[in-house]
């Protein structure tokens, strides 16, 4: 399964278009034009899955900084502060990841 599988193709790259420029990124805003914040909680646990680079049930951030990259190849990289700030709004427990809780918390809230 691939993210175009749940997401539409023209959703992600409008979503991708608005976070071009660096420090432009806005987790909320992402997740709503992407449709990913229409997405019911498997559905979003199904996406987590897929964003989970190494499986490890979480995305760390040294894998968030590559975060749009999931989306399309050749999007760009997270810069540090946009990588911190994804981590501190969606990391509930504080454990420097982000579990699939943790973003469905983070989408909903």
């Amino acid at each position: 399964m691939s993210l175009t599988d749940l997401l539409s193709p023209s959703d992600i790259a409008a979503a991708l278009r608005d976070c071009q420029a660096p420090d432009s990124f806005s987790p909320k805003k992402f997740f709503q034009i992407s449709g990913m914040s229409k997405k019911s909680s498997s559905q979003l646990k199904e996406i987590f899955r897929i964003l989970d680079n190494d499986q490890s049930g979480f995305i760390e951030e040294d894998e968030l900084k590559y975060f749009l990259q999931r989306f399309e190849c050749g999007a760009r990289v997270l810069t540090t502060s946009e990588t911190k700030t994804f981590l501190a709004a969606a990391d509930h427990d504080g454990d420097g990841k982000i579990g699939a809780e943790g973003i469905n918390l983070y989408i909903y809230s």
